[in-house]
């Protein structure tokens, strides 16, 4: 399975970066994984509503130009399906299963997606209804992803 998180801006912390890079290398026997950093836009800090849709479509258009055309969509937003681990891993199996064998996990700027990448995802996933830094959800992502894999597998878990 190929799996592509596509993610608005670049990490910075150090720690982060070593937790992603460790959960992609753990990945590897189970799937190929790719991520993928679009650049945020530049705004400034109070913007208007119209602002704030300009910059959403920008960072959606780059994400947009990421996503290939056979690609199952995983929108990350606050406002969609939450999943256990185990209804996660259920799900990443049936795609598999049923030859969806590429996932795109999409995670957006701190405003947001743009609508037109909302209209391309086939599943919006939410991680609950608390607001997280963009920048650790990638962390958190990839981590359940791995989860998933282990779940599937019947593997125990090592935490």
């Amino acid at each position: 399975m190929q799996i592509q998180i596509i993610a608005v801006g670049k990490l910075k912390e150090k720690y982060l970066v070593q937790g992603i890079a460790e959960y992609v290398k753990r990945l590897g026997p189970y799937a190929k994984v790719q991520i993928v950093e679009v650049p945020d836009e530049r705004a400034p800090e109070s913007m208007s509503a119209a602002e704030e849709a300009l910059v959403r479509q920008r960072e959606g258009e780059r994400i947009l130009a990421h996503i290939k055309s056979d690609a199952y969509v995983v929108a990350l937003a606050i406002d969609g399906m939450t999943l256990s681990s185990e209804e996660l891993a259920r799900h990443v199996e049936e795609l598999a299963t049923y030859g969806r064998s590429h996932v795109a996990f999409v995670i957006g700027g701190s405003l947001g997606l743009a609508p037109a990448v909302l209209a391309r995802a086939e599943r919006k996933l939410s991680f609950g209804r608390m607001t997280l830094p963009h920048q650790l959800m990638r962390l958190v992502l990839v981590e359940q992803i791995y989860r998933a894999f282990k779940i599937i597998r019947g593997e125990p878990y090592h935490k």
